[in-house]
């Protein structure tokens, strides 16, 4: 009787440990799947739907930013208190002859913003795309700039460089990021909004600067 009752507390025994055996490797075969180690996606694979900062409404500040303009240029203001030139704060960017069309011939386009008072230092990033047929962006941008805006300053500007002796004709989509130090820039979640411009063969002195 008594072997009878030990062999049955052994059956049960290996039941037991092969029933546990199959909920560990079951378990552990859950938590690899879910887990499965990924690199972040970047907006090159994942396209994102985002704001258009092309058209503003004055007063109504979009995203992190009081105002953002695409220009061809740009201009230091400081602001100053009581007599000219007595004390100054941080400098203001004005930008110049702002637009959205530019010749071929331009070696920079620059996007200036004011942005809402910053308590750390942020990163703010671009990234500019050729359209092709039928509103198909380039695979690869054909370039990027990244500006760090220390804590408590405002303004800025970002650099979008010509590649080449001369812009391709056609329309730009710029995509704009903005991220705390130390993430990944162009993360798509960090993608805040788009602009546009045209490169054209050569641009009338009205059509260069439609907002002055």
């Amino acid at each position: 009787m008594r072997m009878r009752s030990k062999r049955n507390t052994q059956v049960l025994v290996s039941i037991l440990a092969a029933m546990g055996y199959g909920l560990c490797a079951w378990e552990g075969g859950e938590a690899r799947d879910s887990f499965v180690p990924r690199e972040q996606a970047t907006t090159e694979a994942d396209p994102t739907q985002s704001p258009s900062f092309d058209d503003q409404k004055k007063g109504i500040p979009q995203s992190l930013f009081t105002w953002i303009k695409m220009a061809r240029g740009y201009d230091v203001e400081w602001d100053t208190f009581g007599r000219k030139g007595w004390y100054t704060q941080d400098p203001r960017l004005k930008p110049v002859e702002p637009g959205s069309v530019f010749p071929r011939d331009i070696p920079a386009i620059y996007i200036v913003f004011e942005s809402a008072p910053l308590e750390d230092p942020t990163q703010f990033s671009a990234q500019w795309f050729i359209e092709e047929q039928k509103g198909v962006l380039s695979s690869l941008p054909l370039g990027k700039d990244t500006l760090e805006v220390p804590g408590h300053e405002r303004y800025g500007f970002l650099e979008l460089k010509r590649t080449g002796d001369a812009w391709a004709v056609g329309t730009y989509l710029v995509k704009l990021f903005i991220t705390p130090l130390g993430q990944q820039s162009f993360h798509a979640g960090n993608q805040v909004g788009t602009m546009r411009f045209t490169i054209v063969e050569s641009v009338p002195p009205a059509v260069m600067n439609p907002q002055k």
